[in-house]
């Protein structure tokens, strides 16, 4: 097919064909047909009014001093903490949830096993609670004091061991 005579993806159907369409079909046509030129002006009319009334609520926010701005700055800046701290909030508590249904469901498995090897067995296996071990300090008092003193060592006269 050459540029200029290109098929349309869609065969245009007669009016009368298209009433009769059911309306699940007739709507599938209409979603690639133009809008009616009512429906266009329309349109236009409304991004018009959109506009101006978006460019008439920019000019009544414009802050009349810097204090004012400053102040707005705070303001939103402030906001955005308690935002984000509600956020880690929220997150804490769903966590917490999800851990507590986790043990429960565990717990449960554990009780209704048959025997109690079985229950044993899978308790050993899977917790219902994860075990959070802290670790300490790994290093006793002197391994310590060495760690430090080598930190504290700039220049390297530990650690060179030139002959």
């Amino acid at each position: 097919m050459s540029e200029n005579k290109r098929q349309p993806l869609r065969k245009q159907l007669p009016l009368e064909e298209l009433q009769k369409l059911p309306p699940q079909l007739k709507s599938r046509y209409m979603a690639y047909q133009e809008p009616p030129k009512e429906v266009m002006d329309a349109q236009a009319i409304s991004k018009k009014r959109l506009l101006e009334r978006k460019q008439k609520l920019n000019t009544k926010n414009i802050p009349l001093n810097e204090k004012e701005a400053e102040e707005k700055e705070k303001h939103a800046k402030l906001i955005g903490q308690l935002k984000a701290a509600e956020a880690r909030n929220r997150l804490r508590v769903m966590r917490l949830r999800y851990q507590a249904n986790r043990a429960q469901e565990i717990s449960h498995l554990i009780a209704c096993q048959p025997v109690a090897l079985k229950a044993v067995r899978l308790q050993a296996l899977v917790p219902p609670h994860a075990e959070i071990k802290e670790k300490g300090d790994l290093l006793d008092k002197f391994s310590r004091q060495r760690v430090e003193a080598l930190l504290k060592d700039v220049h390297g006269l530990l650690t060179n061991r030139v002959n």
